[in-house]
């Protein structure tokens, strides 16, 4: 019969908990000393991010700073510290007055993908410990930097990729190391969304833009940074993620979450290869500018005898998010990061004694919210010295170049070879 579970009922175990840091990357707190915040960026995931940081340890910090460079959403998120915190933070347009306080201590970086590599790289120089939201930069090229900056750096960084600090997908890797589905050679990933008619926009990433966004209101310099120097342009400012040179769409804002989580239930690394295909297939013109794709399937083949298969598609949402990991003894599926299935192989009605003993397992449960504060909370730990970060920069990189290899092969249309001994790619 199957067996119906909650989180509740399983012992999880965060992976690296029994780490202790090097007294080189502790910072002299006392035990009741909150770690000082500033927030570089304060747009929707910034703003998401405060709210999930003071829900699941508001005790251990104190957020000094906010910046962003659209003023509605700085106030905004300025009155959230008020609220949540309950005291009132400096707000700034330029992130770089964050960085030059001595009283901030940590910095949460959630701004556009192209703004990452130089925003980092300063907060590494100010030795700030660091929250990355994914993906850790906009080229290969670039994360490789931050990851060589990385090495030899004394502070915490945190790369949110935050499946790893889902409770499921911890179980997922844990029923894989005790053989629970025997070898694993293949792994399906997807994600499928749809969109409303918003505003006249259905499209995706086809936010809402404010009705006082302007010139005025929107310091479009600091938005591009060392993007290329055009005129503003409110769908670039406020839909960013639909344009190259921001963004790298599905490729580096989705798909990136599930090869990581692939990587860390499986033990994996870099794919060897990456075929992707797909196109603006969804709604389209006319008065549609859009860069990136709405769909896009990626073959992904390893070294070691294995092939991940990845799809996503804007146009309709009934099979949602999830990775089905197919193993010879059985499957694991995991569904819009709530839910957990394990299944048996039935061999025809014939399964081996081992495989016959093993009963179907169902969890239930929203998780999403969960995994974010289990990921800050690990980081603000290994600030501490109580543990390491779950996703360093290093595995942030690892997630983050079969998203690249995927954009660099729809574009090109050729597939892309990754070689782990030079760390560079290649067209075949």
């Amino acid at each position: 019969m199957p067996q119906d579970l909650t989180r509740r009922s399983f012992v999880w175990t965060a992976a690296g908990a029994g780490f202790v840091a090097s007294p080189t990357a502790r910072r002299a707190l006392g035990a009741n000393e909150k770690i000082t915040i500033g927030f570089i960026g304060a747009g929707g995931r910034g703003y998401y991010l405060m709210e999930r940081l003071y829900k699941g340890a508001g005790d251990q910090v104190q957020v000094l700073a906010v910046c962003d460079t659209y003023a509605t959403w700085l106030a905004r998120g300025v009155e959230r510290i008020k609220t949540m915190g309950g005291n009132t933070p400096k707000a700034v347009v330029d992130y770089r007055d964050i960085l030059a306080d001595p009283a901030i201590d940590a910095v949460f970086i959630a701004t556009p993908e192209h703004l990452h590599h130089m925003q980092t790289m300063d907060a590494i120089k100010a030795r700030k410990h660091i929250y990355l939201e994914k993906p850790i930069a906009h080229t290969i090229e670039e994360g490789a930097e931050i990851v060589k900056a990385a090495q030899n750096y004394d502070r915490i960084i945190q790369v949110g990729t935050q499946n790893r600090s889902n409770p499921l997908y911890q179980k997922a890797k844990e029923m894989v190391d005790s053989g629970m589905i025997g070898d694993v050679h293949y792994v399906r990933a997807f994600w499928y969304r749809n969109f409303p008619d918003r505003s006249g926009n259905p499209a995706a990433w086809r936010y809402v833009i404010p009705p006082d966004a302007s010139e005025q209101t929107c310091d479009w310099a600091r938005f591009l940074g060392p993007a290329p120097k055009r005129p503003f342009d409110k769908r670039r400012y406020f839909q960013w993620r639909n344009y190259w040179d921001y963004s790298g769409g599905i490729s580096t804002d989705l798909l990136v979450h599930q090869t990581d989580i692939a990587n860390y239930v499986l033990g994996k690394a870099v794919p060897i290869a990456c075929m992707a295909t797909g196109g603006i297939l969804v709604w389209g013109p006319p008065n549609d500018d859009r860069e990136v794709p709405d769909t896009l399937s990626a073959i992904y083949k390893y070294a070691d005898a294995f092939h991940l298969n990845y799809s996503c598609f804007f146009g309709n949402d009934q099979y949602g998010y999830g990775e089905q990991f197919l193993g010879y003894e059985g499957t694991i599926e995991v569904l819009n990061r709530s839910e957990l299935h394990f299944y048996p192989q039935q061999f025809g009605g014939k399964p081996p004694a081992r495989v016959a003993a093993r009963k179907e397992i169902h969890v239930r449960e929203p998780m999403d919210n969960t995994s974010v504060e289990n990921h800050i909370r690990n980081w603000l730990d290994a600030i501490r010295g109580k543990t390491k970060p779950i996703a360093p920069a290093s595995e942030g990189q690892v997630a983050a170049i079969p998203g690249h290899m995927a954009t660099l092969s729809y574009k090109r249309g050729r597939t892309v070879l990754w070689d782990a001994r030079t760390q560079k790619y290649r067209f075949a």
